[in-house]
């Protein structure tokens, strides 16, 4: 088994058709054919199988598909931080992160980094949920991710910073004269709810804190994204949550922003599968020094923390 054969399967299915796949990798179909029959014997079974309008995985395809683009990927990477390593010039870092961090604080981070690493491009790869996030980078899509500190992750984890998750009200709300609120001020109150809630001990945080605070919240809608959510709750559909840098970078101030009192926060960190080292290393300072972390940067973390 080869890392180039497992390149051409990952491209067969890709494509769904050895023609397209074979133009693309540049070989003949015989080639590839052969190449993707070696690999198959190799692990004892078919992997593809023709179809009327393609080719499909088998049973065995589809359990060698992640582990084969795992490979691929960590390879990729490999090389990257080989040539991180030896100093050379050029190169790309991928970049994985939350829909609300791409839109809150990465814009900045970006600019200052083309400004002070020209060579190196970035490729920024967004997810709604921190599972997705951390499923895509534990099989090698991005070099690094920034996002909640993951709970059970086996590679390096580096604090960058912390985000205060605030509430979002429209300018005639009866609390719109007001910075802080306590939640059970909202208790009869509609929420603009979104995909992209965290989840704490198995339960969207929303409902968790709300029974904390002893009621359940009532839903207006369901977004799935925190900007929409803002949008939604700035034009009085209802009271929305969203990470502080999300509303007051991306999305505007023609909405009110209440702090919960006491406040949610919690940690931003900077995680890959392996040593974070040159331009993913470099990154993670740059990000560090950044002060975009939604106004609350390395303050403590509250009691009800997210």
């Amino acid at each position: 088994m080869s890392l180039r054969q497992m390149e051409y399967f990952l491209t067969v299915v890709e494509e769904e058709s050895f023609t397209r796949a074979a133009d693309l990798l540049h070989v003949t179909q015989p080639a590839l054919s052969h190449q993707i029959k070696a690999l198959e014997k190799s692990v004892g079974g078919p992997l593809l199988e023709r179809r009327p309008r393609g080719v499909g995985l088998t049973v065995m395809g589809r359990a060698f598909l992640p582990h084969a683009e795992r490979a691929v990927r960590s390879a990729v990477q490999a090389r990257r931080a080989a040539r991180a390593a030896a100093g050379a010039d050029g190169g790309e870092l991928h970049v994985a992160a939350l829909h609300s961090v791409a839109v809150g604080i990465l814009p900045d981070v970006f600019a200052r980094w083309r400004r002070e690493h020209p060579g190196v491009a970035l490729h920024l790869h967004e997810y709604a949920t921190t599972d997705a996030l951390e499923d895509h980078v534990e099989r090698g899509v991005a070099d690094l991710a920034v996002g909640p500190e993951p709970a059970h992750w086996p590679g390096p984890v580096v604090p960058v910073g912390q985000e205060e998750i605030v509430l979002v009200v429209p300018f005639d709300d009866p609390l719109a004269g007001r910075t802080t609120v306590r939640l059970e001020e909202l208790s009869e109150h509609y929420w603009v709810r979104c995909a992209m809630e965290a989840v704490v001990e198995g339960r969207a945080f929303l409902d968790w804190v709300c029974e904390r605070a002893g009621f359940a919240p009532r839903t207006a809608v369901r977004t799935e994204h925190t900007s929409t959510a803002v949008r939604m709750a700035a034009a009085g559909v209802g009271v929305a949550t969203a990470p502080s840098h999300v509303v007051r970078g991306a999305v505007g101030e023609d909405c009110v922003v209440l702090t919960v009192d006491p406040p949610w926060r919690r940690a931003l960190t900077v995680y890959s599968r392996v040593e974070l080292v040159g331009p993913a290393a470099e990154f993670t300072r740059l990000l560090q020094r950044s002060p975009a972390h939604g106004g609350t940067s390395l303050a403590p973390v509250g009691p009800c923390s997210p």
